[in-house]
């Protein structure tokens, strides 16, 4: 099955620097999302040891994208979440100017006909089959867990004051836990990968409007979501990744 994707980040229109980074490795067949927070340049160099961990170790460890099964995949995706909260735990360490700063990241590693996804934080993988656009992952944010409660509704969390905070994250703890899930991949599936940059400005309905509209196209589709989330005010960085099969 054949891969097109492709992957736009911006500044948005109130932050005066990107924390973002993204990884579209398609010989790899690794991709991922990485929103770093902390101020003063260290959300950035967070998000940028998140991606260049699993990018480093991907290659160290599966050349030629040898992972043949989604259980090798879900093991080596998880450990190498691990060894990137390990490499910024360790720089904040070294650095004391750099204490405060984490990132959340998420990534789909292709296995075969499959993908693992891997996440941490409050950035999201949504797949798009057919019509209808599934939300592959469960933020680890304060607003979450109060939908989940039933104490906040999806449109209320998405405005509340609070929606920023995340429970968990790279950086934050020595150790870290990673949410794993598995789908099967269908000719025809489109999945996003976004920092919140883009779900705080859109509603899930139009992402998925703007996608299916673009579902050939994963250049159109990205810099159109990259567009719309800043035509809505751009209140934070904007980071997507468009992967069509």
């Amino acid at each position: 099955m054949s891969v097109k994707a492709f992957a736009v980040s911006d500044v948005g229109r109130r932050r005066e620097s990107n924390e973002d980074n993204f990884l579209l490795d398609q010989s790899q067949g690794l991709f991922a999302v990485a929103d770093g927070m902390g101020g003063h340049a260290a959300g950035e160099v967070a998000s940028k040891l998140a991606i260049d961990t699993l990018q480093e170790v991907l290659r160290r460890d599966a050349p030629g994208h040898s992972l043949a099964t989604t259980d090798e995949a879900g093991t080596w995706l998880r450990e190498a979440v691990v060894e990137a909260n390990r490499r910024i735990w360790d720089s904040i360490r070294l650095h004391e100017e750099r204490r405060g700063m984490g990132t959340t990241v998420v990534a789909l590693l292709r296995a075969g006909d499959d993908a693992v996804i891997g996440h941490v934080g409050d950035s999201r993988i949504y797949l798009l089959r057919g019509d209808t656009l599934h939300r592959m992952t469960s933020d680890h944010s304060w607003v979450n867990e109060q939908v989940k409660l039933g104490l906040l509704s999806d449109d209320e969390a998405q405005r509340h004051p609070m929606r920023n905070i995340v429970t968990r994250a790279l950086g934050s703890r020595p150790e870290v836990a990673v949410d794993l899930v598995t789908a099967g991949v269908l000719p025809g599936d489109v999945f996003v990968l976004c920092s919140d940059g883009l779900n705080t400005m859109l509603a899930d309905d139009e992402i998925r409007a703007i996608v299916a509209s673009h579902r050939e196209d994963p250049e159109a589709a990205s810099t159109e979501l990259v567009h719309a989330a800043n035509q809505r005010g751009g209140e934070d960085n904007v980071t997507v990744v468009v992967i069509r099969f």
